[in-house]
């Protein structure tokens, strides 16, 4: 299972940890995976070296490219925590968790298809 993570710039280890286990707890199931946009890269390689997940990251671009359920009202593009989850599960991926979000932070989850 891959979570994806959308966040604010200068997020909080604390925000992104609660996060995390609430996008953990809500779906039901483990993560092995975590995916965001390469921007917010440092900030989630230290939850991933925290939680033992590898890290994928991900151009602007390559998550522009990824159909949705949820946009980003301002820009019109897709969710970054969708998108980075989706795309990290490959092809033929479905959302188990749809963007939920948190004061600093949006968590997705994804599941192979």
């Amino acid at each position: 299972m891959v979570l994806g993570i959308g966040a604010r710039g200068g997020v909080r280890d604390e925000e992104l940890d609660e996060a995390a286990q609430a996008a953990v707890a809500l779906a039901g199931v483990e993560v092995d995976v975590v995916a965001t946009v390469e921007r917010r890269a440092a900030a989630v390689r230290a939850l991933a070296t925290r939680r033992g997940w590898e890290l994928l990251l991900f151009r602007d671009d390559e998550l522009a490219e990824m159909t949705t359920p949820n946009v980003v009202r301002l820009t019109g593009a897709p969710s970054v925590a969708e998108a980075a989850a989706l795309r990290g599960a490959g092809p033929g991926a479905t959302l188990l968790l749809t963007k939920k979000a948190f004061t600093s932070v949006t968590v997705a989850v994804a599941t192979t298809g």
